[in-house]
């Protein structure tokens, strides 16, 4: 039998995911043969394992940090927001159906099934398994259709801890409420507290921390200290907190902000060695050296507001800079979408007219795999890395026809300025060679020198952080570890 450690949190963004994924990293430093689990998870930004699954990005980089290979039974439930109160719901990697969330709720028994199915798979190959419950765990008005926390802590019956984000204020508030808010027979499994991001002196929290040990019985196993992490966002609430700092010496690359944005994971890496700016449709774009227009969960929907907000005048009026589109970016940059009622609409809507390509939905199939592929492009940008190869992940509904010159052997297209290139390879920038040929363009062309690229804390640095601001001696103990 595996032995499991439940990590649930007071609210979204909370430091789940990170503590998941550093328990995971502290487990297989020790050999320990150790997998992440997330029941059910509600995110944009999402992975393509290698039997062409499709799971949150967050279980992953967990995964990785295991020292494993990412698979189906580690998320096997996705919900990807579509925006008019629908999500697509993905179980164990390819896509069911779009679901409201009644229609959804309705199958909360069926879906339970799929959980264990998963636990019982993953069960077969892992000593330890760390689970990662979802949003905040004390949502009063799901607790009977809870699947993520309520479900897991009793199905499990295993040590909870709860994490609090002492950065977004109140964090012995929410960590008492939370607390006395789950049901009694949860309760007595919340064997301690951890805080996360704390900036500052710790032991200026210590009355607080003693007055919840007090309130709770529950012991405070330890305060985090923020670290500056080169990890991806698990989803969307980390865009609220991105405030890039402004240098004269640096160029700026505008990505735009959709309303149903995904895999923003795609450019993070960028903001550790250019000024990244996200533009929302109803915002100036301004001069940015270049143009971002990345992957959506509905194409057409954010096509139709980028026009609405008069978004699509703005990317039209600049002039020789480079302008990316990635996924559904790429489907925004081509001259048409036909829609056969995929994405909720029929008809046919004109794109930006960059790329001589058409894109249909005509089939609810989605495309998700892992790819090499050699640059066959030529241009500015590709030609300095013409014959060389990248790698990616494709996952997307349509088929996109083009007349243009192919950028990836059988992916993506160049206009014949060469510096407009849409792609549906998420993860291209993490090929150190397309994204040094793509940032020396911008930085020639404004002839300043490159910024370095700056490193924050990998895996390593992450689980050393942990381990010594946290009591991992009572954690092991919880996973009856000697």
């Amino acid at each position: 039998m595996a032995h499991y450690l439940v990590i649930f949190g007071t609210t979204s963004h909370s430091g789940k995911s990170t503590l998941v994924m550093a328990l995971c990293r502290l487990l297989h430093d020790q050999n320990f043969k150790v997998a992440p689990f997330k029941s059910q998870n509600m995110s944009l930004n999402s992975w393509v394992t290698i039997n062409g699954g499709e799971i949150g990005i967050a279980q992953a980089v967990q995964a990785k940090a295991a020292g494993i290979e990412p698979t189906e039974f580690m998320n096997p439930i996705l919900l990807k927001p579509k925006g008019d109160r629908t999500s697509q719901v993905i179980v164990l990697g390819h896509p069911l159906a779009d679901k409201s969330a009644e229609e959804y709720y309705q199958e909360i028994d069926k879906l339970k099934h799929v959980v264990n199915k998963a636990l019982i798979e993953l069960e077969k190959e892992y000593e330890y398994i760390i689970v990662e419950g979802a949003g905040g765990a004390a949502e009063i008005n799901l607790f009977e259709r809870d699947l993520a926390n309520i479900y897991m802590a009793r199905r499990l019956r295993s040590p909870i801890i709860l994490v609090g984000d002492i950065e977004r204020g109140g964090v012995f508030a929410s960590l008492y409420g939370t607390y006395q808010l789950i049901p009694e027979d949860i309760r007595a499994l919340i064997k301690g507290f951890v805080i996360n991001k704390f900036r500052g002196d710790p032991s200026i929290l210590e009355p607080g921390l003693k007055s919840l040990e007090q309130l709770t019985g529950v012991p405070v196993l330890g305060v985090i200290p923020f670290i500056n992490l080169d990890i991806p966002s698990e989803d969307s609430v980390s865009l609220g907190d991105k405030k890039p700092l402004r240098k004269e010496d640096s160029v700026e690359i505008a990505i735009i902000k959709l309303p149903r944005i995904s895999n923003f994971t795609d450019f993070e890496i960028l903001e550790r060695c250019a000024h990244v700016r996200y533009v929302g449709l109803g915002e100036t774009l301004g001069k940015p050296d270049a143009v971002i227009i990345p992957g959506t969960k509905n194409t057409v929907s954010d096509l139709e507001e980028m026009k609405r907000t008069g978004m699509d005048r703005q990317i039209l009026s600049l002039h020789d800079i480079p302008i990316l589109g990635i996924c559904g970016g790429y489907q925004i940059l081509g001259k048409e979408i036909i829609d056969c009622g995929i994405e909720n609409t029929h008809g046919t809507v004109s794109g930006l007219n960059l790329l001589d390509a058409v894109t249909q939905f005509d089939v609810y199939k989605k495309k998700t795999v892992q790819v090499r592929k050699k640059v066959t492009g030529g241009g500015p940008i590709l030609n300095k890395i013409k014959g060389q190869r990248i790698s990616g992940y494709e996952i997307h509904m349509g088929q996109t026809i083009h007349s243009c010159e192919k950028a990836f052997e059988d992916d993506g297209a160049i206009a014949a300025n060469g510096i407009v290139i849409g792609t549906y390879l998420h993860g291209i920038f993490d090929n150190e060679n397309f994204r040094n040929a793509f940032l020396d363009y911008l930085y020639s062309k404004k002839e300043v020198s490159r910024q370095p690229l700056s490193v924050g804390e990998g895996f390593e640095g992450l689980a050393r952080t942990v381990a010594e601001n946290v009591d991992i001696n009572r954690i092991w103990r919880m996973l009856n570890i000697a």
